[in-house]
């Protein structure tokens, strides 16, 4: 399929910083737009700087300037961003418009990430507020991007492992005990939970894939299809000894939720949907559009979610 020039925007987040690495690793001309925003944040501008030294190459842009960000993306090819979208961090899901305008602009860029990688919004029709927010301002950005006639992949990634798996799929932890676990309901909706890193090398092998073109893609490890009981199972197993027990109902969940506040009550909404309803697997893909990247590329090695808990011990 080739290399491609890629610009990362968010290079520096969560998220970001391992599409950078997997882009590096598969050979891809990289680009990392470097914001004037970062400020004095030393670990941020120390991490462009490790990037560079890889073989990355720093390109001035902000999204408070409109023709710097036509400037980056005339260099590549793929646009790929990962600002983020996490209210407990900071969401800024709309700025993506300003993006948007810029490749529009351009004119050369052959396909476009933009930020999604959780819950497909599309299927989030009915969400619960205050959650919904978070997929109604990404459909804003793919109403955007189709009516712009950018060419474009959408990454549904489902549950990062690292906040889901951690802490053994408990709002609140990432850490797993040894003593004790709540389980949301009876705790056995099915969810998908992916490793990071996972989730950038499925990534960056799309982004030149005709097969993904104009699709969603999502990241299902057949492996990692499993209840917050079966990954609580697993953790048990690993460690030798059985876990205390205790359980919230769905209407204590939701009544809890009432007590925090937004940013909280946001991540505590996406939690509901993915633990009570399993709204990640109560579908099927298949659809034209829809493409799933552990068949599309089984020559990765993807983490288990035993594999995953395992650095924990």
């Amino acid at each position: 399929m080739g290399k491609s020039k890629v610009l990362i925007v968010g290079g520096t987040g969560y998220l970001g910083k391992r599409l950078v690495k997997a882009s590096l690793a598969l050979g891809h001309e990289t680009y990392v737009l470097h914001r004037p925003e970062i400020g004095v944040d030393i670990e941020k501008v120390q991490m462009l700087l490790s990037f560079k030294e890889q073989g990355a190459k720093l390109v001035p842009g902000s999204f408070n300037d409109h023709q710097s960000l036509v400037d980056a993306v005339k260099l590549v090819d793929v646009v790929i961003c990962a600002i983020s979208g996490v209210h407990i961090r900071s969401h800024h899901i709309l700025l993506q418009l300003k993006l948007v305008d810029a490749i529009k602009e351009a004119g050369n860029v052959k396909r476009f990430l933009p930020s999604e990688f959780g819950t497909d919004p599309a299927r989030m029709g009915n969400a619960m507020e205050p959650g919904r927010v978070t997929f109604d301002d990404k459909m804003v950005v793919r109403k955007a991007i189709e009516e712009g006639g950018i060419a474009y992949t959408y990454v549904s990634a489902n549950c990062f492992a690292g906040y889901f798996v951690g802490g053994l799929c408990q709002p609140g932890r990432i850490l797993p005990s040894k003593d004790d676990v709540l389980l949301l309901g009876d705790g056995n909706p099915k969810a998908i939970y992916v490793d990071e890193d996972d989730i950038a090398m499925y990534t960056m092998k799309a982004i030149g894939d005709p097969r993904t073109l104009n699709k969603t893609l999502y990241i299902r490890p057949p492996k990692n299809i499993l209840s917050q009981a079966e990954v609580v199972g697993i953790w048990e197993k690993l460690i030798g000894k059985e876990l205390k027990k205790s359980s919230i109902s769905r209407e204590q969940f939701l009544g809890s939720m009432k007590e925090q506040n937004y940013a909280e009550q946001v991540g505590l909404t996406h939690y509901y949907h993915v633990c009570y309803e399993g709204c990640l697997t109560n579908f099927k893909i298949g659809n034209e559009g829809e493409e799933e990247a552990s068949q599309l590329y089984p020559e990765i090695k993807y983490t288990t979610v035993e594999e995953y808990l395992r650095r924990y011990i």
